[in-house]
């Protein structure tokens, strides 16, 4: 029994910290049926989920820190959408007033929607990490993870020896979680691994209803590629490391 209760307000973390996640889903999935009058697609999607966040941010399920995490997270994956649409990686195909060189302004929010999930998880979790690396091996290998998102189509893919050392870098760190007065802990990577997975599902759900498309998605939708676990995988690395070392700095700690 006691096992039972302890799942129920694990889902339940679990489910409050996906409300922004959620949303965003049931934006893409409703537009997608559902015309906005005097709006194009895109343009509706920006406004609804700038609506939602301003309402979590004064409802209190977001605090101000969160929100500053947030719109860091945005701005790192706008400007990655930028280059790989212009790369032809994918491509945004509804017109739109808000979109700037092919990318929709919302796009941003889905890469933030992982942000807010991190935070939210950690606050409603208590979540602390035994053994973190520090600043400079952490950010080091978080800037070579984001930059090797760029350079793989000019130069060979290093994702492998990244997430490599991935493993090598958090080989002894664990997570801890709480679930109310019990303890767990967790490998970390295999919390990125199980992180990334449930992306790449999200992944899934977003092109089916239109938040984008691959080159292989044109004229049918079809499975986004495993391969793209890896990706997430090691683009999940990166909000960890953004939101574990605020986290550190904001409680003056080092380690």
């Amino acid at each position: 029994m006691k096992s039972i209760i302890q799942l129920l307000h694990f889902g339940y973390h679990q489910a409050m910290s996906c409300i922004f996640p959620v949303a965003i889903f049931g934006t893409l999935a409703i537009t997608s049926v559902i015309d906005i009058p005097l709006f194009c697609r895109y343009d509706a999607i920006l406004l609804i989920l700038l609506g939602v966040q301003y309402f979590m941010y004064r409802s209190g399920l977001e605090t101000l820190d969160e929100i500053k995490v947030i719109c860091i997270f945005h701005v790192i994956g706008l400007c990655l959408e930028l280059y790989k649409v212009w790369m032809g990686s994918w491509a945004y195909p509804e017109p739109g007033f808000t979109k700037m060189f092919g990318v929709p302004l919302y796009s941003g929010f889905m890469y933030a929607s992982v942000a807010s999930f991190m935070c939210q998880v950690w606050r409603r979790l208590r979540m602390d990490m035994t053994d973190w690396p520090g600043l400079i091996p952490s950010a080091l290998l978080g800037g070579a993870i984001y930059l090797n998102f760029f350079t793989h189509h000019f130069i060979p893919d290093f994702r492998w020896w990244l997430t490599a050392l991935v493993f090598i870098v958090f080989r002894k760190t664990r997570i801890i979680y709480r679930v109310r007065t019990t303890t767990y802990r967790m490998h970390l990577s295999v919390a990125f691994l199980l992180v990334g997975f449930f992306i790449w599902l999200a992944e899934n759900i977003a092109t089916f209803f239109g938040a984008w498309k691959y080159p292989d998605q044109e004229q049918t939708w079809q499975l986004v590629s495993f391969s793209k676990i890896s990706s997430w995988f090691l683009l999940v690395i990166i909000s960890v490391i953004i939101v574990a070392q605020l986290k550190y700095v904001k409680a003056n700690r080092t380690q």
